[in-house]
């Protein structure tokens, strides 16, 4: 896969890998309904809004694990030899962050002060690579297509149903749902890397395009990062760094030289929302009845007046909802 991965040896299994896919399969066999169901579910997530948020889901996953841990938050997103990695300070991998991985929608983090949203948005990896890996100090885990569609074919030997399913997705199977132990090292001095082996062409102009957008704009949405350094191929590395500076946020931004160095005023707000406004709204949503907005604006450090900005007007922490549907809180 990569030199920051591999699969684990035999009998390594610290985040109960085996487990999960027993329980996973065994679902499928049973109800092959099942099978169509996780398939239909991560194909909506990797087609559909989260396509293009690669950078930014990964980019918000080390956001919550500097939160989880009280450290600083910082990112290395390095993308050379058909490779990205992403690499960040923060808690590290454990048991219930690999189920939640692999169990679409239903989050580590729902009880936690975290961006995500319920566990979806690390299907994004699979619109560049069909075998992503997280691996961090105390273990890793890797998903496979190849091994997953073997392990699905394998299954369908014994339930007829679930073979056809199969055929009818010309044997093309959920990867999320189906974990492997993996054994690897984050680069130093990073406590998590996700490692993506890019599919093809496409998949890597994908990649370096989000990561050439990347801006001010992340670091203002997610202040559990105050560093993004990005290196692509042989370019000099580019870095990304907020501080404050009295009443501003300022953004330093080495590709730019001495025009990188952005002021910003900010403010933030943040409250409950009332039962009635979540009543429509998924059980998880409304197990977390809060809302938290920020502004920022560029100005001119001299005189804190108004400057023009650089960056998109908005940075969702979520794909739009639904037409009709209010978008998540």
């Amino acid at each position: 896969m990569s030199k920051f991965v591999r699969p684990a040896a035999e009998g390594a299994d610290p985040f109960g890998t085996a487990r999960l896919r027993r329980g996973v399969v065994g679902a499928w066999a049973t109800s092959p309904a099942r099978f169509r169901e996780d398939a239909n579910a991560e194909e909506d997530l990797v087609l559909g809004g989260y396509r293009d948020r690669l950078v930014v889901e990964l980019a918000q996953n080390a956001a919550d694990a500097a939160a989880r841990a009280g450290v600083a938050g910082r990112l290395r997103l390095t993308l050379r030899e058909g490779v990205l990695v992403a690499a960040n300070t923060g808690a590290p991998l454990d048991a219930a962050g690999v189920e939640s991985l692999a169990t679409l929608r239903a989050s580590a983090k729902r009880d936690t002060a975290t961006v995500g949203r319920f566990g979806v948005g690390f299907a994004a990896v699979l619109s560049v690579t069909d075998e992503p890996a997280v691996v961090g100090r105390h273990g890793g885990v890797r998903w496979s297509l190849a091994e997953a569609r073997e392990l699905a074919q394998e299954t369908a030997r014994h339930s007829p149903g679930l073979g056809d399913e199969i055929r009818r997705r010309d044997g093309h199977v959920p990867v999320l749902r189906l974990p492997f132990a993996a054994e690897g090292t984050a680069p130093d001095p990073y406590d998590t890397a996700v490692i993506l082996p890019l599919r093809d062409t496409a998949a890597a102009d994908l990649a370096e395009r989000l990561l050439h957008t990347v801006d001010d704009a992340l670091l203002l949405a997610l202040p559990g990062l105050e560093e993004v350094v990005i290196e692509v191929g042989d370019d000099e590395p580019r870095t990304l760094r907020r501080r404050t500076d009295g009443p501003f946020t300022v953004v330093e931004d080495s590709r730019d030289g001495v025009d990188g160095v952005t002021h910003w005023r900010t403010a933030a707000a943040s409250g409950p929302l009332t039962p009635d406004l979540l009543a429509d709204r998924p059980v998880e949503e409304r197990l977390r009845p809060h809302w938290s907005l920020t502004w920022a604006v560029p100005v001119n450090a001299a005189d804190s007046t108004p400057a023009r900005p650089r960056t998109p007007p908005t940075t969702p922490a979520a794909p739009a909802s639904p037409p009709g549907r209010p978008p998540p809180p």
